[in-house]
């Protein structure tokens, strides 16, 4: 045996357990048997089980310089005394049933725990002299699903463990040891889901779930991953905003389903997420999802309510095909609620051929009273730019009105339909102001013009009676100066 890099009989041999001649008649089997030179001299009863053992443990000690034969997890695990034969004997009989790995069929039967399965693996893959055999030819891979997973843990094993499995069912996995590394690196992989291990050196798996369910990815779902079993660490994961924790022990099957499940979730979550967002704000949308079933009562709220009609498009409508009508309502409100989104309110309602908007509920702001003001300006010009891209055709004018005082506000409905808004004195003016409004006029009450003095002036107009109210309600007009104002407030 003259190769440069011992072998494990020569290793055997040195260490008076065999002589030259029983390795060679071990080598001799190998063509025949297809076993391994330590499995060979146990057949021949040249070596005791617990000298092969002894013998594996010593040769990793010494390092690099002996090529191991790489022995089963089954023989690992008894050598090590986790395991008895007789519970190896089992598992492999019920692996052939099952098609799982005889770890998984251990660590089921409760014959060892996962950090056992952990250590005898890793001791396994240091024994390896070669690369691992390729996967069976007749096995069907899984196409990818353009998933993409993140996995943080410390130990290399579990994620290389981890890591085949789901690869194997299709996900894109990408794994990181340090879990610092991994939080920087959330915005440039964009994974689908993160799993993550809870006992790590640094920041735990707690604390990375709760870093990431505070911030923008706040929508991304996490499962804990880990061998720990105290319900104090599992409870404090899941208050920390965990969708799912998975025992280490649990096979690689059930670790999938529970990722397959979770993405499905999450995607039925978006799904509603999106369909609600096309009916109303995302502060009402983040409110429905955060609190589930909606209950019908309100809540005492100061608001600003804004108004908006189109003054003339009754007329457009009586001459236009119903389709073009429908075209052009659709573009002009279209236009009108995405300045109430872009400047932080909630669309209430459309109302025919105008809109009802709210600033300070579900959501407050410190500033609401003067984003709606500058939403109405907003409007007013995007209208007057639908206006500019055909000269001649149909120009249509917009009036407005605001008012700010407590409304009440919440869900209205049955358990069947809710709806979101506002009721109240102060929702009645501010409708009544937008009936007043002119072309082009921005009105407000008393309410938002005291909450605008520091800005900038109104106009005061005549006080007006409106319907319900016994005394004239103040009424002020939104000035060019005042939009300069609240410009250049915006600048600083």
């Amino acid at each position: 045996m003259t190769d440069p890099v011992r072998r494990f009989g020569d290793f055997l041999i040195q260490q008076g357990l065999v002589t030259e001649g029983q390795v060679q008649e071990a080598l001799a089997l190998q063509p025949l048997t297809g076993s391994r030179v330590g499995e060979s001299l146990l057949s021949l009863g040249y070596l005791t089980r617990g000298q092969l053992q002894r013998a594996l443990s010593l040769a990793v000690q010494k390092g690099d310089a002996v090529v191991l034969d790489r022995p089963p997890l089954g023989e690992i695990l008894v050598g090590l005394r986790y395991v008895s034969e007789a519970q190896v004997e089992a598992a492999l009989a019920s692996q052939q049933k099952t098609g799982k790995r005889i770890g998984e069929v251990l660590v089921e039967q409760s014959a060892l725990d996962h950090k056992q399965l952990y250590e005898a693996l890793g001791l396994q893959a240091r024994m390896s002299p070669s690369p691992p055999e390729p996967a069976s030819t007749t096995e069907t891979a899984v196409p990818a699903n353009g998933l993409r997973l993140m996995v943080i843990d410390d130990s290399e094993l579990a994620c290389a463990l981890v890591q085949e499995a789901l690869t194997a069912q299709g996900y894109e996995v990408t794994c990181f040891n340090d879990p610092f590394l991994a939080l920087e690196q959330i915005d440039v992989i964009k994974p689908h889901l993160v799993l993550t291990d809870l006992d790590m050196p640094g920041i735990d798996g707690s604390e990375v779930c709760r870093r990431l369910k505070t911030g923008p990815t706040h929508s991304l779902p996490v499962i804990i991953l880990t061998a720990n079993d105290a319900d104090t660490q599992r409870v404090k994961g899941l208050r920390e905003g965990a969708d799912d924790y998975v025992n280490k022990g649990a096979s690689m099957e059930e670790l999938g389903a529970r990722v397959e499940t979770v993405l499905r979730r999450t995607r039925e979550t978006e799904r509603m997420r999106r369909l609600f967002a096309r009916y109303t704000s995302d502060a009402v949308v983040e409110e429905i999802l955060r609190h589930g079933d909606i209950v019908l009562t309100g809540e005492k709220r100061e608001v600003t309510v804004l108004f908006a009609d189109l003054r003339n498009f009754t007329a457009f409508a009586e001459s236009r095909p119903p389709e073009e009508v429908m075209r052009m309502l659709n573009d002009v409100l279209g236009r009108l609620a995405d300045a109430v989104l872009e400047w932080g309110g909630t669309l209430d309602k459309f109302l025919g051929d105008g809109l009802m908007a709210v600033w300070g509920a579900p959501v407050r702001h410190e500033d609401d009273v003067a984003s709606a003001v500058s939403a109405a300006l907003r409007m007013h010009a995007e209208l007057r730019a639908l206006n500019a891209l055909d000269p001649e055709g149909p120009q249509f004018e917009l009036g407005i009105g605001l008012n700010t005082g407590p409304v009440l506000a919440g869900s209205l409905g049955n358990a069947r339909r809710t709806e979101y808004t506002c009721i109240g004195d102060t929702v009645n003016v501010a409708s009544r102001l937008c009936a007043l409004a002119g072309p082009g006029e921005v009105l407000v009450g008393e309410g938002t013009a005291t909450a605008l003095a520091h800005v900038g002036t109104l106009e005061p107009l005549i006080p007006v009676r409106v319907k319900g109210k016994t005394h004239p309600v103040p009424l002020f007009r939104v000035t060019p100066e005042l939009d300069d104002a609240l410009s250049a407030q915006r600048r600083f």
